[in-house]
C-alpha cells in the first residue's frame, strides 16, 4: 500500500492547486473556504534517478516506481478542534495519513482572500499547529479516562501507562507537539494505538509567488526560521507555477525554471521526495526475471525477510536467501555479471537489514 501524506493548512493557501499539479486529478479550486469538503486522494510516483539507472542496466519491459498517496484535506480554521468550519470531520481525515505536509501561504493576491487581513506565515503555522494540539489533548483526555477505568482492578499494571499519558498531556497543554517530546521507546509504545495528529512527521511547504523564486523571499525565510526552531523539514515552491508546468515538456520546464534562477529542479519532485523521506523509509529494487524493474518501500531497519514479504507473502514463507547488490556498486559495475565478478553481488540471509538502494533478488521455495 502506498504511503499517505496529508496536505493541511488554512483555507486559500494553495493546497488544492498543489494537489492538482501533483495528481492532475482536477480537484476543485476556488477562492473561498471549504472548496474541498471531502478529501481528494491521488497516487503519485516517487521520482528516483536510481530506478532509472537500474532500468537502463536491465532493459526491462516495465518500470514501476514507488508511490506516495497524497490526500488533500480541506482547510482548517481557528476553532477546528471544537468543530468550527467542519473541523472535526477534517481532523478525522488527517488521522488516517502517515505524515503531514502543512502548506503555508507566502504569496500576496488581492483576488484570493486570506483568513486574516494580513499575511503572517508564522502565525498561520501556529494557528494550524494549535488546532492539532488541542485535538490531540481531547483525544488523550478520553484515552486517560478509559485507561483509568481499566486500571481500577490492577493499578500497578497500568501505573507506567497512566504516567505516560499524563506526561504527554502536560506537554500538549504547554503547546508542545508529541513528535517533539522526549519519550522512551516504552512510552511511545503506550501511544501506538492512539490516533494522535502531532506525533506524525511534518513538512512545512512555503507556497510562494513566481516572482519570489528561486528562494521564496522574506516570507519563506520566516517559514524556514520557524522550521529550524521546531526541528521541522521545509521546502519552498510556487504551486501555481507547478500547476502550469504540468503541461510543459521536461526540456521546456527545465528551461523556464532556469530563467527564474531555479536550479534545484521541479518543485513537485522536491515535494514528493521530501514527503517520502520524511517517513524515514528506505527504497529497494527488484528486477523480476529481467522483465520488470520495481521500486519498493520498507521501514528503515527491516530485514530481507520483510522485503520478501513486501513483494509477495509466498516469498516470505519459502525464503531461502537473498542476492543483494548495493545501488552504487551496481551502478559502478554496469551489469549484474560484472558485480558478481567484483564480489559486490552477495548472498544474504533472512536477518540481513536492507539498506536504502539495495537491489534484491529473493530466492524462495514454492
Amino acid at each position: 500500500m502506498a504511503l499517505q501524506l496529508g496536505l493541511v493548512g488554512l483555507p486559500n493557501v494553495g493546497k488544492s492547486t498543489l494537489f492538482n499539479a501533483l495528481t492532475r486529478a482536477g480537484a476543485a479550486v476556488a477562492s473561498y473556504p471549504f472548496t474541498t469538503i471531502s478529501p481528494n486522494v491521488g497516487i503519485v510516483p516517487v521520482p528516483d534517478a536510481r530506478l532509472e539507472r537500474v532500468a537502463e542496466i536491465v532493459q526491462p519491459e516495465r518500470v514501476v516506481p514507488a508511490t506516495l498517496r497524497v490526500v488533500d484535506i480541506a482547510g482548517l480554521v481557528r476553532g477546528a478542534s471544537k468543530g468550527e468550519g467542519l473541523g472535526n470531520q477534517f481532523l478525522g481525515h488527517i488521522r488516517d495519513v502517515d505524515a503531514i505536509a502543512m502548506v503555508v501561504r507566502c504569496f500576496h493576491d488581492a483576488d484570493i482572500p486570506h483568513v486574516t487581513p494580513y499575511l503572517d506565515p508564522v502565525e498561520d503555522i501556529e494557528t494550524v499547529g494549535l488546532e492539532l494540539i488541542l485535538s490531540d489533548l481531547e483525544i488523550m483526555e478520553r484515552h486517560l479516562e478509559r485507561t483509568q477505568t481499566r486500571a481500577k482492578g490492577h493499578p500497578k499494571e497500568y501505573a507506567d501507562e497512566i504516567a505516560t499519558i499524563e506526561k504527554v498531556m502536560d506537554g500538549l497543554r504547554a503547546g508542545q507537539p508529541v513528535r517533539a517530546m522526549e519519550l522512551s521507546a516504552a512510552e511511545r509504545d503506550y501511544l501506538r494505538d492512539v490516533a494522535l495528529l502531532t506525533i506524525k512527521p511534518q513538512l512545512l511547504v512555503a507556497n510562494v509567488s513566481e516572482d519570489q523564486l528561486p528562494d521564496g523571499g522574506e516570507c519563506a525565510d520566516r517559514v524556514r526560521a520557524k522550521a529550524a526552531e521546531d526541528g521541522a523539514h521545509v521546502i519552498a515552491l510556487c504551486a501555481a507555477l507547478e500547476a502550469e508546468l504540468v503541461d510543459f515538456s521536461a526540456e521546456e520546464a527545465e528551461a523556464y525554471l532556469a530563467e527564474l534562477g531555479v536550479t534545484t529542479g521541479r518543485g513537485l519532485d522536491r515535494f514528493i521526495w521530501a514527503g517520502y523521506q520524511l517517513l524515514d523509509y528506505v527504497t529497494f529494487f527488484t528486477t523480476t526475471g529481467g522483465k520488470e524493474v520495481r521500486a519498493w518501500t520498507l521501514r528503515r531497519g527491516q530485514t530481507a525477510l520483510d522485503a520478501a514479504g513486501t513483494v509477495h507473502s509466498d516469498m516470505a514463507r519459502g525464503f531461502i536467501r537473498a542476492e543483494v547488490v548495493g545501488y552504487n556498486d551496481l551502478d559502478a559495475a554496469g551489469s549484474f555479471a560484472r558485480a558478481r565478478e567484483l564480489g559486490t553481488l552477495r548472498l544474504e540471509g533472512r536477518e540481513y537489514v536492507v539498506q536504502d538502494g539495495d537491489v534484491i533478488h529473493i530466492r524462495f521455495a514454492v
